[in-house]
């Protein structure tokens, strides 16, 4: 079973420690190409697009765990047959994405992020521990579970600011 005080202050506490992180990046550090694009075609991505990238998921993990409530039988919408087409499509999605936040403000982003937690926390505080045990068909993230697909927002985070500092030698 999950548990949920944990999950809550986990996923709380690694937020704030996200926005802190983004607040320490000087205006080049935010904006400058550290990691290649998974897309042939794709530019490198900077600290600001790996935020970008993290409300992405975000929205798209909380979705996921509504539809599974819901009775979707098929919650994760990923286009494809293979894991190849499946992982191409994600990147290509991711790149799209991209596209359509890069021009805005770091402000901007980071008050996003926070709304989409605020919105993952109050959903998972609005449902029964049950719930949170249901397994979501096809994720293949956590333990595949609503609660494991939502905490593994916590650790996607940590792993995209281990890359961006890795990258930029900020480690």
């Amino acid at each position: 079973m999950a548990d949920r005080t944990l999950l809550l202050d986990r996923l709380a506490r690694q937020r704030v420690r996200t926005i802190e992180w983004a607040r320490a990046l000087d205006t080049d550090e935010l904006v400058r190409p550290v990691t290649p694009s998974e897309t042939d075609d794709g530019a490198a991505w900077s600290a600001f697009d790996h935020l970008a990238h993290l409300l992405r998921i975000e929205r798209a993990f909380l979705t996921m765990a509504q539809s599974t409530l819901a009775g979707d039988e098929a919650p994760v919408k990923i286009p494809g047959r293979t894991f190849e087409e499946k992982l191409a499509a994600v990147h290509a999605a991711n790149e799209a994405h991209l596209a359509e936040q890069r021009g805005r403000t770091l402000d901007d982003v980071l008050r996003d992020l926070a709304d989409a937690r605020a919105a993952t926390l109050e959903f998972i505080d609005s449902i029964t521990d049950e719930q949170l045990d249901t397994p979501m068909p096809g994720a293949p993230w956590g333990d595949g579970t609503i609660a494991g697909v939502l905490g593994a927002n916590g650790l996607h985070e940590r792993q995209h600011i281990t890359w961006v500092d890795d990258a930029a030698d900020r480690s």
